[in-house]
């Protein structure tokens, strides 16, 4: 609790013994000693709503739940209802104390959450570690992050290694490894060893910079029931007023005109307590509350949402449209079967491995990663690439040729239409096949039960958008469980399919599109929602994206449509049992049965209520 909370709440105790003691004095007799008494607890807690009363009229900014209450008040001690006026006041003032609290306890939390600016950063200067301002660290410069430190901007290690702890980033507990030559990023943790980094980016420019932007500028982004409710508060707080005075006035005026008693001060007290059951203030604090808690509660799980209009987007998708390569698939090249002919599979690995000796290519990569063996390059020669086929090389004196179907058929040697989901190398020595090495960019770990939980929430259709070729997409995409399929795209064509599968969804139904992040940003703008998946660091992927998840699992995506539904379920609840709450009881107060205790329930009860649901949505569950 803040110092300025602290004070209201030493105001609302004092007035709260004050009142009691006078409602207990039998002070009938002294009407002009029990006004000025209780004037007492009235201003004592009631002096800054007055004043702020007393401003907007001052400013023309007149229909605001301080007028309101300043009304009702003192509406309420003019009829002689002193205790009355004195305890809207008081429990106004309570729930405002509440939702202050509760409004800085979920900022608190959030900030805990996010925490992961660094303070500092050291630099190396004449043999001695100086801490600096990150902001004044230029690229290029080396810096050393110590055990317990946050590393203050993103770099190369260039020397030591160190388990990093990246769970206020991508909400993951588990701990990744850093080595020399690994990239890292802003605002994780060192938890052991010494690490020297060579920075590649500014501060302004680094990993934690542009999530700490995308957090603190989500506000700016409003829900459409966001939008609704500052607009309902701008029109409904002037009708209320105004109905108000017409129940203060008319009928007393119709029964005057009819010849019977006005009861000018029943209908007043029916006007005064018809306006503190109108106050808006359940409406107007609790939604845009449950919006931003939703958002810290996403950040916690590292699910990056730029504005509320986009959890309110996520929450009525049904069609999620996905990039193989880097989303449903690692993205990295490995060889999956060895499959021989007439030699040993090490040896067919061996002689493919040499062949590729001088080649940089990702399948060239993972052909000699797979042989996991020191290579003799002086027993290559010879070495012919052949563009679009493969490669030719004498190794030992045997001519070597690797490549696919075409090269293969080039030489006069006949294979077999091998469908497996993977890229196929054949393997020809001396003019004789010898088989092949199947090479596949493997399914992550939680594609297939991404797919199936993205079902259970809801999504009609799932398609994935590829550039490999029909065969393996169609094997990846049967293995999933996947509705449709497009390969061999380009990436312009990969937007115009997001246009056609957008041409046939409703206005209400949203289409999501997932990709990697760095080549797909075209069509994550097209997309009623861009997400970018394992996004950490990329640039690209923060621009483009509406939404970023910050870890490189595709169930995450589910976490984002699950998060984003339970806080536009809180976010209506809270609708519906506010207005609901508000009309039954301005209908009550206005037929004369509500009295200004039942208004004090409805304006501060249903305000405390609808705060406490809100707050619910900071606490994220695993969604599967």
């Amino acid at each position: 609790m803040n110092k300025k909370q602290k004070k209201v709440l030493t105001r609302i105790i004092i007035a709260s013994v004050l009142m009691i003691i006078l409602v207990l004095l039998p002070l009938e007799d002294y009407p002009l000693v029990r006004f000025i008494l209780f004037m007492v607890p009235y201003f004592t807690v009631g002096y800054d709503i007055l004043l702020k009363a007393f401003k907007g009229i001052k400013n023309k900014q007149v229909f605001d739940e301080n007028f309101l209450m300043a009304i009702a008040t003192v509406g309420a001690i003019a009829l002689g209802e002193y205790t009355e006026g004195v305890a809207v006041m008081l429990f106004y003032q309570i729930g405002e104390l509440f939702q202050s609290y509760a409004v800085g306890k979920s900022r608190r939390n959030i900030s805990q959450l996010m925490d992961i600016r660094p303070d500092f950063a050291n630099v190396m200067v004449d043999g001695v570690l100086e801490q600096v301002d990150p902001d004044d660290v230029e690229i290029g410069s080396e810096i050393v992050v110590q055990p317990g430190e946050k590393i203050p901007i993103d770099g190369v290690v260039i020397d030591g290694n160190a388990t990093l702890d990246t769970a206020a980033l991508t909400g993951e507990s588990v701990p990744r490894t850093a080595k020399i030559g690994d990239e890292v990023i802003s605002g994780c943790i060192n938890m052991s060893g010494v690490l020297t980094i060579r920075t590649t980016k500014e501060f302004g420019e680094s990993t934690v910079s542009k999530i700490l932007d995308l957090v603190e500028n989500a506000s700016s982004k409003k829900s459409k029931p966001e939008n609704f409710i500052s607009k309902f508060a701008r029109i409904y707080t002037p009708v209320v007023c105004y109905s108000a005075l017409a129940l203060a006035v008319i009928p007393p005026v119709v029964r005057l005109i009819m010849g019977i008693d006005p009861l000018w001060t029943q209908w007043v007290y029916r006007a005064l307590t018809f306006l503190v059951i109108s106050c808006p203030c359940a409406l107007v604090i609790s939604i845009p509350l449950t919006f931003f808690a939703g958002i810290g509660g996403a950040s916690r799980a590292g699910v990056l949402v730029k504005g509320s209009n986009y959890l309110d987007a996520l929450s009525r998708s049904k069609i999620v449209v996905m990039d193989k390569t880097g989303t449903l698939t690692k993205g990295v090249f490995e060889v999956t079967k060895v499959q021989a002919v007439d030699i040993s599979e090490e040896e067919l690995l061996e002689m493919t491995a040499m062949a590729e000796a001088f080649s940089n290519h990702p399948i060239s990569r993972s052909l000699k990663e797979a042989y996991g063996k020191p290579i003799d390059t002086s027993l290559v020669s010879d070495v012919e690439e052949i563009s679009g086929h493969g490669v030719k090389a004498n190794v030992s004196g045997k001519v070597v040729q690797v490549g696919n179907e075409k090269l293969m058929n080039s030489i006069g040697v006949q294979v077999e239409d091998i469908v497996e989901p993977g890229t196929v190398i054949h393997v020809a020595i001396d003019g004789k096949y010898h088989g092949y090495i199947l090479i596949s960019d493997m399914l992550k770990e939680h594609s297939k039960e991404a797919i199936i939980g993205l079902k259970r929430a809801g999504i009609s259709k799932t398609v994935m958008l590829t550039g490999d070729s029909k065969k393996v997409a169609d094997l990846v995409a049967a293995d999933l469980g996947l509705d449709e399929v497009c390969a061999e795209l380009l990436p312009g064509d990969k937007v115009s399919k997001v246009e056609e599968l957008l041409a046939t969804k409703t206005d209400k139904e949203q289409l999501i599109f997932v990709g990697d992040g760095i080549n797909d940003a075209p069509v994550l703008s097209r997309a009623d929602i861009g997400v970018a998946m394992g996004a950490l660091g990329s640039d690209a992927a923060i621009e483009a994206a509406d939404v970023v998840l910050m870890d490189d699992d595709p169930s995450s995506i589910v976490k984002a449509i699950g998060i984003s539904k339970k806080c536009m379920r809180i976010v209506y609840e809270n609708i519906y049992f506010a207005i609901g709450i508000k009309v039954a009881c301005l209908i009550l107060g206005a037929v004369g049965i509500a009295n200004m205790w039942i208004a004090i329930f409805a304006d501060v009860g249903v305000m405390v209520l609808a705060v406490l649901n809100a707050i619910r949505a900071l606490s994220v569950k695993k969604y599967k």
